[in-house]
């Protein structure tokens, strides 16, 4: 999908490729998010981390115990997922247009915002820092929004020249209707942190909040249930992915034949992977851990690994742990009915 100067990436229903999952065609990628990542101390427990996850919000409220005698001062981040456009016909979920935030992100402690520093840095192909290069020209950081697709699009020749020398672009070239036109399309990695240094009382308890927009990945009609895809290997590896059981296919089975639809069944998806085990840097497991997912509507479908899972609402399905150690990550697909027009 091409705009005039830049890729598009957008949270919409006309969407593709994720990594790892079934895809139907017109499809938007999800980028892996997460919660907050802490340097190392072992003074640090983690009383209780409440996790809520939906494809309109993540919210995440973590309670904190300084074991120690003394005040620790830590180091907190919250790394945004890395964005790259690699060609013009890639489309990623970036849900704002937010050069910088890109998520949304907020977070506050014991009630109160707080200020957070940014860093972004832009890397190319062969992994040199080129923020300063880019900042010099002024380009815009963020290569997935039209605005550094125009900056790039105004610079002379001679700039055009190095930064294809030096991989960070490259020549879209595309027949837009009245004749062929060539842009200066990005090729190169963002990477974007929120931090903080946090000071955590001696013997006390400290409770840190964030929430941001998830990058929710989508297809406008799930293969899930099209038997010419049922020994797909990328659809056996969606159904492992998100530990789909054989009640939840035997439904899009019905869903397909009522429909009279030869392809799949009447569902689109939405994907949310949520990183859980980076940032377990505080001393012994969580000591109370709770996840709710919610799916968002009542006739929506959802499937998510994990084990004791209740349902506690008409949308909501909570999974609760006892001194836990998160090894693994989050994968949560939600699929959504496809209402016919009125």
């Amino acid at each position: 999908m091409r705009t005039k100067h830049a890729v598009t990436l957008t949270l919409t229903l006309a969407l593709g490729l994720a990594a790892g999952g079934a895809r139907a065609n017109d499809s938007t990628a999800e980028l892996a998010t997460g919660g907050l990542v802490f340097v190392k101390n072992d003074a640090i427990q983690m009383l209780a981390e409440d996790l809520f996850v939906s494809a309109t919000e993540i919210k995440v409220r973590y309670r904190f115990f300084n074991r120690s005698a003394q005040d620790v001062t830590v180091h907190v981040a919250f790394p945004m997922p890395d964005i790259k456009v690699d060609g013009p016909d890639q489309n990623i979920a970036v849900p704002t247009e937010d050069p910088v935030n890109l998520l949304g992100f907020s977070t506050t402690v014991n009630g109160a915002p707080v200020r957070t520093d940014v860093e972004q840095r832009v890397t190319g192909a062969d992994g040199v820092d080129r923020t300063a290069l880019l900042r010099r020209l002024g380009v815009p950081l963020a290569p997935h929004l039209e605005a550094t697709g125009a900056a790039l699009d105004r610079l002379p020749k001679d700039k055009w020249d190095e930064l294809l020398k030096l991989d960070l672009a490259y020549v879209d070239e595309y027949d837009a209707g009245k004749g062929m036109e060539r842009h200066l399309a990005p090729r190169w990695s963002l990477k974007t942190t929120f931090y903080w240094q946090q000071i955590f009382p001696a013997r006390g308890e400290t409770v840190i909040e964030h929430r941001y927009t998830p990058s929710v990945g989508a297809s406008v009609q799930t293969s899930l249930g099209a038997p010419s895809m049922a020994r797909d290997p990328e659809i056996v590896a969606h159904i492992k992915r998100y530990c789909i059981e054989n009640d939840l296919l035997a439904t899009l089975e019905r869903a397909r034949k009522t429909a009279k639809a030869e392809f799949g069944p009447p569902y689109s998806e939405q994907r949310i992977d949520y990183v859980l085990s980076t940032g377990a840097n505080w001393s012994g497991p969580i000591r109370d851990f709770r996840l709710v997912v919610d799916k968002g509507d009542p006739d929506s479908l959802i499937s998510f690994c994990g084990t004791g899972v209740q349902k506690i609402g008409p949308t909501t399905f909570e999974m609760r742990k006892t001194d836990f150690t998160p090894t693994g990550d989050l994968s949560v697909l939600i699929l959504k009915k496809i209402k016919p027009p009125p």
